[in-house]
């Protein structure tokens, strides 16, 4: 699975990440999502329908369809902005423009992406997006005209523009200048933390204002149930909030929720899959698809679920995970299924054993937010404490240090 994969899956809003253990919840079974129809997969009703159910119907029958908003003229001053580079050669000197935090590319790599020309950006918390060209560091911050300085999602278009999910909106940037798109023109919300193109060229965003595609003209709101939060006081507070849109192999498009489980839209139908149907968690941060098909969920509070299209197999610390709270996930070349953790450090799963790594094998933090195999093979891990390569068991391993991971800075090493 190569770097440019289509899904882009969010990461919630903390500097510091804690895992903590919650009752599982009961929630939404059947919806009329503006004329679009939703279903369980099981029979089941929870008691919660009724109520809301009503409230959904409502909000959803004030104006009869789905919201459309077309964004407006793209050449306007505060919108379209030629970017200015911030340029660092490798290696790095000192400059008080640069991100202040020692020499890590950013304390926090949030999404790590590589282009059709091969270049490597890195989407970070407060230093906006970091792209390295092979031989030095460009930042574009808001500053630069980037939309904002928190990135949480990275694809590239037909065209080769790349869009980026920021905490001020989306970004599309075409090689010169950037295009800010925000609620003004049509967004749910400007709080953006997933974003996705699919097949037939049609850009969906997750935020936290729920779900927005966009079709190269308009906006139209993708309405999806919101999670009942009341019972998970340590959740993030944001029901709507969408955390990871995938497309699978069929083109069924997944949507990674904040408490409700995940919702399948096979183009015609959205159906709700929860821990009823045997997910692990209703609180959904990732999603992957695997070379045999299967789905694989990771939860926050519950592990990870690997879902073969009839039933689930859970993954947890009872049965070999290290830690429940799962971030993000990533299927290499080989087929193994990589498993970034929030404070447990990165697990590598070959199909019968769980290897994890933390700090004895370089990896100085053991927050992961994300995890990229670049045109080459090589792997990268974004943590809570700058980037990190992974070098090798045995054959292979830094020369420095004897280790399985490196990190790396601004002077690198980058090779």
């Amino acid at each position: 699975m190569a770097i440019d994969n289509i899904n882009s899956c969010s990461l919630a809003e903390q500097n510091v990440l804690t895992a903590s253990t919650h009752n599982r919840a009961d929630l939404q079974a059947f919806f009329d999502i503006g004329g679009v129809k939703t279903r369980r997969v099981n029979s089941g009703t929870p008691k919660q329908v009724p109520l809301l159910m009503l409230s959904f119907v409502f909000a959803v029958s004030c104006n009869g369809q789905d919201k459309v908003h077309s964004p407006k003229d793209s050449t306007n001053v505060s919108k379209t902005i030629p970017a200015v580079q911030t340029e660092i050669a490798v290696p790095w000197s000192n400059s008080a423009s640069l991100p202040s935090n020692s020499a890590q590319v950013s304390q926090y790599i949030r999404r790590i992406f590589q282009d059709k020309a091969g270049n490597l950006w890195f989407g970070t918390n407060g230093d906006g997006v970091c792209r390295y060209d092979g031989e030095s560091l460009q930042y574009f911050t808001p500053k630069e005209g980037f939309g904002g300085d928190a990135v949480r999602g990275i694809v590239q278009d037909e065209s080769g523009n790349l869009w980026f999910a920021t905490n001020g909106g989306v970004s599309r940037y075409d090689g010169k200048s950037f295009t800010n798109f925000t609620m003004n023109d049509g967004l749910s919300h400007n709080e953006v933390w997933s974003i996705a193109r699919d097949k037939s060229g049609i850009l969906w965003f997750g935020t936290e204002g729920g779900v927005s595609r966009y079709d190269g003209k308009i906006f139209t709101d993708f309405p999806l149930p919101e999670a009942d939060l009341r019972e998970f006081p340590e959740a993030f507070p944001k029901p709507k909030l969408v955390n990871c849109i995938f497309q699978d192999k069929t083109g069924k498009l997944w949507f990674a929720s904040n408490g409700g489980g995940v919702y399948c839209y096979d183009g015609k139908t959205v159906t709700n899959i929860s821990e009823k149907d045997g997910l692990s968690n209703n609180f959904v941060q990732c999603i992957i698809e695997d070379k045999h098909g299967n789905i694989w969920f990771g939860t926050r509070f519950g592990g990870v679920s690997r879902y073969d299209g009839k039933s689930f197999t859970n993954f947890t610390v009872e049965n070999g995970l290290i830690n429940n709270f799962v971030w993000t996930m990533l299927e290499d070349r080989a087929g193994d299924i990589w498993f970034g953790t929030i404070g447990a450090g990165a697990v590598r799963y070959n199909g019968k054993t769980f290897t994890t790594y933390s700090q004895p094998d370089g990896l100085t933090n053991t927050y992961i937010q994300s995890i990229a195999e670049d045109t080459n093979g090589g792997l990268w891990f974004g943590a809570s404490g700058g980037l990190f390569r992974y070098v090798g068991n045995s054959i292979g391993r830094s020369r420095r240090d004897g280790k399985s991971f490196i990190n790396v800075t601004r002077n690198g090493p980058w090779r």
